[in-house]
């Protein structure tokens, strides 16, 4: 295969990977690091590098939007970011110890549980009375506008939520991923922070994750550029796209949808990897 060919093979099916992750609420390194190990066999450290540089540059381009809106909670995002910052280093470091096939089965169960979030339907459980005494104590708490102005929300489980953004930190930087799923358990599920404030706050915590994480992986020189920059470029442009075409599409049916696609991406990432052929 030609550098020119490989190359708007990956333009294009990053391209795919930013619109259809933009759509879903997953980032495209669920479909990135499937398509350059499995279709185009690339080397899956190299394809994690890819993958977390991609990462940086979505989330800096979208994050900057929604902290301009007001909807992001800062102080929240740099409070737990304290957690997937240090873990994901450690997540990076451990991918040198760790067998291909390990990291493929890791990854591959992660996308099941992700593909599950995806279509499990999300209850709104944010409480404005009460709040955790150490949200309080670190001022966590905050508003965020609506149609009916600025809405006051409460903060809950602070450090059940510390504990797994320091697992989802580390998934971070072993796989290259946003690791969105496990966040949302963290800030929905676990803190009940509302949806918007927490999908928001995790999309501006994502890109710090993962430029923390690239830094050994960069030392490693397992970022190549000839990767980096067409999945970067593919990616970003089909968030872009993606976030337009959001606010005027119903994405329930897309969800289901691509969840299906994930589960057989995952199935097969956990075959090769099982298999020996990564």
């Amino acid at each position: 295969m030609s550098v020119l060919l490989f190359t708007i093979i990956v333009l294009a099916g990053a391209f795919l990977a930013g619109l259809v992750g933009s759509l879903t609420g997953l980032g495209g390194g669920v479909v990135i690091i499937p398509l350059l190990t499995l279709v185009l066999g690339v080397d899956i450290h190299y394809a994690i590098g890819a993958s977390i540089v991609s990462v940086i540059a979505t989330s800096s381009g979208s994050a900057a939007a929604y902290v301009k809106e007001g909807i992001t909670n800062i102080r929240i995002g740099m409070f737990l970011e304290m957690a997937t910052t240090i873990s994901a280093i450690i997540g990076a470091v451990v991918t040198v110890y760790l067998d291909p096939s390990y990291i493929a089965v890791i990854f591959g169960l992660i996308l099941l549980f992700s593909a599950a979030m995806m279509v499990v339907k999300k209850v709104d459980r944010s409480d404005n009375d009460t709040s955790g005494k150490l949200a309080v104590f670190f001022k966590l708490n905050g508003t965020y506008p609506t149609e009916g102005g600025m809405k006051k929300y409460a903060v809950h489980r602070v450090l059940g939520g510390f504990v797994m953004m320091f697992f989802a930190g580390i998934i971070s930087g072993l796989l290259g991923i946003g690791s969105g799923a496990l966040k949302v358990i963290a800030m929905d599920n676990i803190m009940r922070i509302p949806f918007k404030v927490s999908t928001t706050t995790s999309n501006f915590m994502m890109g710090v994750t993962a430029a923390a994480s690239a830094i050994v992986y960069l030392h490693r020189g397992q970022i190549d550029p000839g990767i980096a920059m067409p999945v970067t470029i593919g990616v970003l442009c089909g968030a872009t796209l993606g976030s337009k075409i959001l606010v005027r599409t119903k994405t329930d049916k897309l969800k289901v949808v691509f969840a299906v696609v994930v589960t057989f991406l995952a199935l097969q990432m956990i075959y090769n990897g099982l298999s020996g052929k990564l």
